[in-house]
């Protein structure tokens, strides 16, 4: 057998949520691959951390993906984390674990792709949105021209909840999107800075949410995430 390969959920915000189990994986393996190694380091330095540290990311090469597959053929066991949260979920990770099913075959008999779960922005928001969440589309962070329009006329008829991730910076666009297509008396839930300081909660009609941001601009700030209720 190689090495392992864990794949390392960390704190959306606050450092105080990251498992007793992520922390003894960062400090015990090889190697751990870092979106942001300059976020990443924050964590290092929180729970003293004193572990190897390389970056992965969407710029990463196609040598840096040999070095981490050469190193899990020399046994060694290796970490993902992303800036926050749950790697590979809206997140540039999700690229390494592909490479590594396609060199090892889909049923991984040489290494263990192993996840240790905790803080997912998506799961948190959806947990405290009031919607039912037995079913639901999550559409990770939207396009922001091509096909931003069709996804939002098929939240508009989605029956199940949808979530998706915004930008402060196109939040009011969103908003007025789905305006635009949904009913006036849908109902969607808007979180932004989730676990962080300025954390912010909005639950209402899509109108009603829209007035709140307009009438409070400096609150359009951070990251958001927007849960649209099922019709």
């Amino acid at each position: 057998m190689a090495g392992t390969f864990f794949v390392v959920a960390t704190p959306i915000g606050n450092l105080q949520d990251i498992s007793f189990r992520a922390i003894d994986v960062l400090k015990n393996v090889d190697l751990v691959l870092a979106e942001d190694t300059r976020v990443t380091r924050r964590i290092f330095d929180k729970y003293e951390i004193e572990n190897k540290l390389d970056s992965y990311n969407s710029f990463s090469t196609k040598a840096k993906k040999n070095k981490i597959i050469d190193l899990l053929k020399d046994d060694k066991d290796i970490a993902l984390v992303s800036d926050a949260g749950t790697p590979t979920i809206s997140d540039p990770g999700v690229k390494i674990v592909q490479d590594l099913y396609d060199t090892f075959g889909d049923n991984l008999d040489e290494i263990e792709i192993i996840p240790i779960p905790g803080a997912s922005a998506v799961l948190s928001a959806l947990s405290v949105s009031g919607f039912s969440s037995s079913e639901f589309v999550f559409y990770g962070f939207l396009p922001h021209k091509k096909g931003r329009q069709t996804i939002f006329k098929e939240i508009a008829e989605n029956k199940k909840t949808s979530v998706f991730y915004e930008s402060p910076h196109r939040l009011m666009k969103a908003l007025n999107s789905l305006e635009e297509f949904c009913r006036e008396d849908r109902k969607i839930f808007v979180a932004r800075e989730l676990t962080k300081i300025y954390e912010e909660k909005r639950r209402g009609s899509v109108k009603e949410v829209k007035e709140f941001f307009e009438a409070n601009s400096g609150k359009v700030r951070g990251e958001f995430v927007i849960v649209v209720k099922g019709i």
